[in-house]
């Protein structure tokens, strides 16, 4: 997936964004703007928007539109099957895991095919404008994905220097 952190920490109360989805397409398309089907890394210059109001997506399609562009990114990201089974024989491999951290990953299947992170973004002035959304259960996804990708970075010597 690869996909980075939700940045501004907005959380929805749902395990399925899909029906959040569908609702912002449809609100773009009613504001005239075009989609572009695309994600914005954090290379990218870029500005997050920030509110604690779960219909705050809103304001920012509506800023977008008062800022005279045509159209808006948006990436969604769902959980596939494949991408738990990976993370599960990733985490099992090492050898020092905690078992709840195994657990939360086997515990991500019941999440498999369901809309976990939504990002709308729109340029202006050389800057993304960005709205980010996602589940507690995708949080704990990018946490455990994170956790594997440092182990893979660490190289254990298990030779015991004495036996030379």
């Amino acid at each position: 997936m690869g996909v980075a952190f939700c940045d501004n920490q907005c959380f929805m109360h749902s395990d399925n964004l899909i029906s959040l989805k569908d609702d912002m397409v449809a609100f773009i398309a009613g504001h005239g703007l075009r989609r572009f089907n695309g994600y914005v890394t954090e290379e990218v210059p870029t500005v997050l928007f920030e509110d604690d109001d779960p219909d705050g997506w809103k304001d920012f399609v509506e800023l977008a539109k008062a800022s005279n562009v045509s159209f808006v990114t948006m990436n969604h990201v769902s959980l596939d099957k494949e991408d738990v089974d990976l993370l599960v024989n990733r985490l099992q491999e090492i050898e020092y895991m905690n078992e709840e951290d195994l657990e939360e990953a086997g515990w991500l299947r019941s999440f498999v095919g369901k809309v976990g992170y939504l990002q709308l973004g729109f340029p202006c002035q050389g800057v993304m404008f960005l709205y980010e959304v996602s589940t507690p259960w995708y949080e704990t996804y990018q946490r455990l994905e994170s956790a594997a990708d440092d182990y893979d970075g660490i190289l254990i010597d298990d030779t015991d220097q004495d036996d030379e």
